[in-house]
């Protein structure tokens, strides 16, 4: 034991007692008071039947003190979460359990669970007392219209003996966390003209096989048919390799989310900046869906997942932990100090080609200049302008059509969003309009393809 060990546990001995003695009740100080004065009355008079009680009533709160001081340290709280990811605007329930594991009854038992105001009011429940070996399970929910991580936590467990003597608290030290993920919206499967699905017939495909001097083997598997054996490299290497099956290049979709401060207005569920929060949302499940390989991508120039070179979600990775890993950062984006979008320009000029959903707060010309460069990367790209001016006062119309023109003629298919707009209309109608300018110019659209 290190030195000073010994020493140190007495200190916090001695200072628990002296919290324990502090959770005397009004009734427990009264009796202790009561108690005290008996025994001074009854050596001043020399009553030895009045020592006896005022022995009695000191010694009782006393008692009281020592059993729950031992108690609280033998009654066991856990905290259960279902789920513990929820989408704005939905509910999640908490359990809670406490174990009584020692050989005593408890007395009255009063918890209060820890949470911050926004997912509704502090939760207290009374429990009656809990038999030796037993457990009590309660249960609240809780529910946000704001997106966020909540901790819960810690529970607090109040403990009564039954004569009322005493009370004491105890804050159990374990916290969960209640991610709230932007709202999604299902969206309809459509089609750009000319292009293909994420996987099917249409879909590019990379060989791993160039040519029998350039192979890419690896190494034998249990199954592996033996007619796919590459005897030179088998040979080279000492072990049977094969060669590697033809794979599926997954089309690449970029979900673009403008988070600057300079281009939204207001704020709460129902601002400019949430319904974008929501829309990209809504977009990368929708395409993950489709079988797209998606990455998440603000004007900071962070890409999520971004474990590949590229940053999107490899081929190997698993859809649900994608749209996991992408929805728990949008759970907390919130608005960044970026003058423009040049960053995120930076990161798709040095990207491969695919579609480019984005979600654009207001747009300056200088803001609108990087955006058209965007476009002149290959594949289609379609973009959702949010003037929050227009969307909370009615104003800068005009000026809103002239970016979407601007947009348009550098081949985005651009729609601006109104207050109360619905985004899977918006989805349509970026797809009637997408189809009715590959008509007017004879394109065939992009072959990653958006559906």
């Amino acid at each position: 034991m290190a030195p000073g060990g010994p020493a140190a546990a007495d200190g916090e001995e001695r200072g628990g007692l002296r919290a324990a003695l502090s959770g005397l009740t009004t009734r427990g100080r009264s009796f202790l008071a009561a108690g005290v004065a008996a025994g001074i009355c009854a050596y001043v008079l020399g009553q030895s039947d009045l020592l006896r009680v005022g022995i009695l009533l000191a010694a009782l709160p006393l008692i009281c003190v020592a059993v729950l001081y031992r108690t609280r340290y033998r009654v066991a709280g856990s905290r259960r979460l279902t789920p513990s990811r929820v989408a704005a605007g939905s509910e999640a329930r908490v359990h809670l359990r406490m174990d009584n594991v020692t050989r005593l009854p408890t007395g009255l038992l009063m918890l209060q669970d820890h949470v911050p105001y926004v997912l509704g009011p502090r939760p207290r429940f009374v429990l009656d007392r809990v038999e030796p070996g037993g457990r009590r399970e309660v249960s609240y929910r809780v529910r946000s219209d704001l997106r966020g991580r909540y901790p819960l936590g810690p529970l607090q467990l109040r403990l009564s003996d039954p004569f009322g003597m005493c009370e004491l608290t105890r804050s159990f030290s374990a916290y969960d966390t209640l991610t709230v993920i932007p709202r999604t919206e299902p969206l309809p499967a459509v089609r750009l003209a000319g292009e293909s699905a994420g996987y099917g017939d249409g879909r590019q495909r990379s060989l791993a096989l160039a040519g029998e001097d350039d192979v890419i083997p690896r190494g034998y598997r249990y199954g592996d048919d033996l007619r796919r054996v590459h005897w030179r490299s088998t040979a080279r290497y000492g072990e049977l390799m094969v060669r590697r099956e033809e794979q599926p290049q997954r089309a690449g979709c970029t979900v673009l989310l403008d988070t600057r401060r300079a281009g939204y207005l207001g704020s709460g569920p129902d601002s400019a900046f949430e319904w974008a929060v929501s829309g990209a949302a809504s977009a990368l499940v929708h395409m993950l869906e489709r079988g797209f390989a998606v990455r998440l991508l603000t004007d900071t120039g962070s890409s999520v997942p971004g474990e590949s070179a590229d940053g999107f979600a490899g081929a190997t990775q698993e859809s649900g932990e994608a749209a996991a890993l992408m929805l728990d950062t949008l759970a907390v984006v919130d608005h960044s100090d970026e003058p423009g979008l040049s960053r995120s320009y930076d990161v798709l000029r040095g990207s491969a080609e695919g579609l480019l959903v984005a979600f654009f707060g207001d747009l300056d010309e200088e803001q609108t200049a990087v955006a058209v460069r965007m476009r002149q990367r290959g594949g289609a790209a379609v973009a959702f302008v949010l003037d929050s001016g227009g969307w909370s006062q009615g104003a800068g119309a005009a000026r809103g059509e002239q970016r979407l023109r601007q947009l348009r003629e550098a081949g985005w298919t651009a729609l601006a969003v109104e207050a109360g707009a619905e985004l899977p209309e918006l989805w349509q109608r970026a797809a009637r309009q997408h189809a009715e300018s590959a008509v007017a110019g004879g394109s065939t659209g992009f072959s990653g393809g958006w559906s």
